[in-house]
């Protein structure tokens, strides 16, 4: 069963919507003992990154997951606390995926990016599967992430940041796919794909 992160930034609600359109089996967890019980876990987030990362620590989540073997989904901030830290706040990050996040330049473009836009696929994936460069997605962000080797997919606002990563048993979108339509359920799929697939239940076992 999937378990979504149930903390004071998490959207919570429209995740589980979005599940339950795919007849996903799912559960809020708040602590690491409940996270254990799960298949895998979607790490929801909306709003300041700082006060994200305290919500996570007042329970010890933080720590679950720098150190989890599970799947794990990160969506908007919960994508951006992977990274090592972010400028909103100073913000010190999980230390997963290596990076620091900085904010648009709003002399260049309004800020946040806010609406549809399109990526471009950069690396192959399960995550990946099926979709194609005219897509769009549902973003609502202020601050990105840099492009790097971790990076699947990028897209363009004022400049170009990673759309979509992975490291590990980790992976990171920054639209929102819970919003996004018939393309943000084929993603969510792909992940459910990918955590329900032989290879992925072997290496849980291991």
């Amino acid at each position: 069963m999937i378990a979504i992160i149930k903390y004071k930034a998490g959207n919570t609600a429209s995740v589980a919507n979005a599940l339950e359109r795919l007849e996903a089996r799912y559960f809020f967890a708040e602590t690491p003992e409940e996270l254990e019980s799960a298949r895998a876990v979607i790490f929801p987030g909306v709003g300041h990154a700082g006060a994200a990362m305290e919500s996570l620590k007042e329970k010890g989540v933080d720590e679950w997951l720098k150190n989890t073997k599970k799947p794990v989904l990160g969506i908007c901030v919960g994508m951006q606390l992977m990274y090592e830290n972010s400028s909103e706040g100073d913000t010190a990050g999980l230390g997963i995926i290596p990076g620091s996040l900085k904010k648009f330049d709003e002399s260049k473009a309004k800020v946040p990016h806010m609406g549809w836009n399109k990526l471009k696929s950069t690396g192959q994936h399960p995550i990946l599967k099926n979709l194609i460069e005219k897509n769009y997605l549902y973003f609502v962000h202020s601050y990105y992430a840099p492009v790097s080797e971790h990076t699947l997919a990028t897209c363009n606002y004022i400049n170009n940041f990673s759309a979509i990563v992975a490291k590990d048993n980790f992976i990171g979108v920054q639209f929102h796919p819970e919003k996004s339509g018939s393309v943000g359920s084929m993603i969510l799929q792909n992940f459910l794909d990918l955590v329900y697939s032989p290879k992925a239940a072997n290496a849980l076992d291991k």
